[in-house]
């Protein structure tokens, strides 16, 4: 009994954690959306060929917060509080370290 209860148990647990990894993707995907756009449209000093791999830099640094304020832009639209994120995130060293390596094997730097 106490193993068909335990088994039962991580079955659950399991399809939870798949659920909330399709979640996490969904949102991740409309977050890089947003990101993508944000980078286009209100940091023109990022050149065109590196708008992709820095809204990779970004999406892999946020937050589980940050990529749900991500979310919501893709629904609302981006506002000044979507590029307060996108600077937050920027300003981070593992973002600043991303976005050099990226920019370095882009060869464009």
């Amino acid at each position: 009994m106490r193993l068909a209860t335990l088994a039962l148990i991580a079955a659950t647990l399991s399809a939870c954690t798949q659920v909330q990894q399709a979640v996490d993707d969904t949102a991740r995907q409309g977050a890089k959306g947003v990101v993508t756009e944000t980078l286009a449209t209100r940091f023109p000093q990022v050149p065109k060929e590196l708008i992709t791999p820095f809204t990779d830099c970004i999406i892999d640094n946020s937050s589980a917060l940050e990529i749900r304020d991500f979310a919501r832009a893709a629904i609302v639209g981006v506002d000044e509080q979507t590029v307060t994120t996108v600077r937050t995130v920027l300003a981070r060293p593992e973002t600043a370290q991303c976005l050099q390596s990226r920019a370095l094997s882009s060869g464009i730097i």
